[in-house]
């Protein structure tokens, strides 16, 4: 007959769950994972179908349909030039698909046909418009031919021609057509060398330069306002130069002639 102990043991409950099997090693059991069933042959031809409709709709609705084709071109940047010059010279397909214009051929046609323009980005702005932002070249000198000027960037290109001398931007006076200087440097790269001593110009000088007279490639002389003329000399040291007339200028008000050809003893004369 079982005691008491005996009874309490069998009657106490297992809170470890049933145990695995001594056949099983010691493993749970784990249920099969569900396998995925390949499409036969029919659904792999249903889904082809979809596919080439799908591509099919997908190029006819660019290509094809009148939702995204070319109905306005937007010009942004101008400033001498307006936007109807810019857009009649993009001579972009208007009604033809966005997808299909060439952007870089528009870009291409605006820098041949427009040389005020500097750079111009082309881009798509679904779903009908073709944005142009271009940047127009600066003029930093001019140079007077026949009666009118020519502008001058600061790359020492001439992109356009004016009338009328422009008020604020130095007239470039070229004397050096027989000189050993233009054989040796070329009229080219006397024109950069204005333009560089032009940009180096410190702003309260820039804007009483009437003039600069290239002589040579180490002769380049300012004429300001009140008949006063400076010696620039060559266009190297370009920033000591500007510093130092800077400082000439407000220090000798009444100076005539200034040389900073060499900026390290440069001299005044005239007061």
């Amino acid at each position: 007959m079982a005691g008491p102990t005996t009874a309490k043991r069998g009657t106490k409950k297992s809170t470890s769950g049933p145990r695995p099997s001594p056949s099983s090693g010691g493993r749970r059991f784990r249920l099969p994972r569900p396998r995925l069933r390949r499409p036969g042959r029919r659904g792999v031809i249903i889904i082809a179908v979809l596919a080439v409709l799908l591509g099919g709709f997908g190029a006819w609705a660019v290509y094809g349909s009148n939702w995204l084709r070319l109905e306005r071109v937007r010009v942004t940047g101008t400033d001498v030039l307006t936007p109807q010059q810019v857009v009649a010279a993009a001579s972009a397909p208007i009604n033809a698909p966005l997808a299909s214009v060439d952007t870089d051929a528009v870009e291409r046609r605006l820098l041949a046909r427009l040389p005020r323009l500097k750079s111009v980005a082309v881009t798509r702005s679904w779903p009908h418009t073709l944005g142009l932002e271009v940047t127009e070249r600066a003029p930093k000198l001019l140079l007077e031919t026949d009666g009118k000027f020519a502008e001058v960037d600061d790359e020492g290109v001439r992109f356009g021609t004016v009338t009328r001398a422009l008020k604020g931007v130095p007239l470039l006076k070229m004397t050096v057509s027989d000189s050993p200087s233009s054989a040796r440097f070329g009229t080219g790269r006397l024109l950069r060398a204005a333009v560089t001593v032009a940009q180096d110009l410190p702003a309260a000088v820039r804007k009483d330069v009437r003039a600069l007279r290239v002589r040579s490639y180490d002769s380049i002389t300012l004429e300001l306002a009140g008949d006063r003329t400076v010696m620039w000399g060559s266009r190297e040291q370009g920033a000591e130069k500007a510093k130092v007339l800077a400082a000439l200028l407000k220090a000798a008000r009444d100076a005539r002639h200034v040389d900073v050809s060499v900026p390290s003893a440069p001299a005044v004369s005239g007061s």
